[in-house]
């Protein structure tokens, strides 16, 4: 049994790995300050007694005893982290910051939770981890891409320079059941839509890809990651190799939901990528991973998800949320 500190714990995934360390076995701590998660994602572990969840924000220093660190904490879709974008590479920073002096206090190892926006809008596809990315400094996504860039640096420098026992992952597109319903991604977006029989708004004319990946995939993926002890710390690619156009995704979503939807469109956001698909060679050869559930199934079984849900007890996290 380790004991292990998820921060961004009742997020999306942050909830789901809390959830899958529980059941086997491990002594864990959930942090979170709750910006954009929801308490409903963890209170059903509160009874386990290898569970703890503690309110708190990573750019204040936490003093904990631990042998793992998931660091997930982070506003995660564009709407949420353009609310407040200081506050958002605060976290990123700071918080890594604070989260690297705990591993190195505690000699723990300690994951960082990145992301395909690292490679912004790529001029290299699929992306493989050697591509350095294509990335606006100065553009109205910088404070989430340039922050976990930023991140990634402060991993390596204290591993390089303080024995740090790091690991770095790049999440790319990742849906399934306990998606916020209103966090501005496309997938939970085009399915509220779909349910409620609303027109699917569709950016651009629909023709840039994305790649989507389950989140039971996704979990298993990094708890690899952070148990490889091959020497392989990272950045490794974890999403999906399938790629589709975000017009199949809302058709998809239109057809498993029965909707008599249909499609309006709305000018692109600025900075918006074009393509996005992980080469995930590094992940299959020292991880032994590749996903196992296509978009269909997944896309069933969130969407069935949404059906058992009461939007009334969500609120948007920010004002910019669509």
């Amino acid at each position: 049994m380790l004991r292990i500190l998820v921060t961004g714990g009742a997020g999306f995934l942050g909830s789901h790995l809390c959830e899958r360390l529980v059941k086997d076995g491990h002594d864990v701590i959930c942090l979170d300050n709750f910006f954009t998660s929801q308490k409903t994602n963890v209170t059903h572990l509160l009874d386990y007694p290898n569970f703890e969840l503690i309110r708190h924000d990573i750019t204040v220093p936490v003093f904990l005893e631990v042998d793992q660190i998931y660091n997930l904490a982070c506003p995660a879709a564009p709407g949420h982290y353009q609310f407040n974008p200081i506050k958002t590479i605060k976290t990123s920073v700071l918080g890594s910051i604070n989260m690297l002096g705990l591993a190195k206090r505690c000699g723990g190892r300690i994951l960082q939770a990145s992301t395909s926006e690292v490679y912004g809008d790529p001029e290299v596809h699929p992306q493989p981890e050697s591509y350095r990315g294509s990335v606006s400094p100065i553009g109205i996504r910088a404070c989430y891409d340039e922050g976990k860039r930023v991140a990634e640096t402060l991993f390596m420098d204290y591993h390089r320079y303080n024995n740090v026992d790091v690991r770095i992952v790049r999440i790319f597109n990742t849906y399934g059941p306990r998606m916020h319903p209103f966090d501005g991604r496309v997938v939970s977006n085009f399915i509220r839509q779909a349910l409620a029989g609303e027109p699917i708004t569709i950016f651009g004319e629909g023709t840039q890809t994305r790649s989507f990946c389950y989140r039971d995939d996704l979990i298993e993926g990094i708890i690899r990651l952070m148990n490889c002890e091959d020497g392989f710390i990272g950045p490794a690619n974890i999403g999906n190799q399938d790629e589709y156009t975000i017009r199949e995704l809302a058709e998809k979503v239109i057809e498993i939901s029965g909707s008599k939807s249909t499609l309006t469109t709305e000018p692109l956001p600025a900075d918006d990528p074009t393509r996005r698909q992980p080469d995930i060679t590094l992940a299959k050869k020292h991880l032994n991973w590749s996903p196992t559930t296509d978009l269909a199934t997944g896309l069933a079984k969130t969407i069935e998800w949404f059906r058992t849900i009461n939007l009334d007890d969500y609120r948007p996290p920010t004002p910019n949320y669509k």
